[in-house]
């Protein structure tokens, strides 16, 4: 496999989203990183009631709808629930008919079923941040994400 440095087609991908009230006015961020370019790219959105899980799934859904052909993308992210499900559970939920382990249907399966056809679309790696804990690109996509919920929450 080629140094992702080296790639043309790779990508870092950040992502983060914020709520208040879980369901409450919330908003999304990502930032998209070209190492081999240095270029970057940012997005933001938001919804007026919502969950947090919801905008952290739609961050890495509008990143990666951000990308203009398939592309290897390393997902940085400091939702363990987006990382796991990408990585660990989506195949399983996809086997059982959307349904879990406990055979509870998949919650937010509609955003999770456009993850996936994403997924196939690309090569994705993933990589768990601690949020807030001072990484450039998490805040930022922090800071995104909360001036989104900011703005939805008027």
């Amino acid at each position: 496999m080629p140094d992702p440095v080296d790639d043309p087609d790779f990508v870092e991908l950040f992502t983060d989203g914020a709520c208040s009230g879980n369901p409450g006015p919330g908003g999304w961020g990502f930032i998209l990183k070209h190492p081999a370019s240095g270029q970057s790219r940012e997005g933001s959105g938001g919804e007026g009631d919502t969950t947090n899980n919801r905008m952290e799934l739609t961050a890495v859904i509008e990143g990666l709808r951000a990308l203009t052909r398939p592309s290897g993308v390393a997902i940085f992210s400091d939702s363990k629930y987006v990382l796991n499900g990408l990585d660990k559970w989506l195949d399983g939920w996809k086997k059982k008919g959307w349904k879990t382990a406990s055979k509870q249907p998949v919650k937010n399966v509609d955003l999770w079923k456009v993850l996936d056809e994403l997924r196939a679309q690309h090569r994705l790696t993933f990589h768990w941040i601690r949020g807030h804990t001072g990484h450039p690109e998490n805040e930022r996509a922090d800071e995104l994400a909360v001036a989104q919920r900011d703005l939805h929450a008027r």
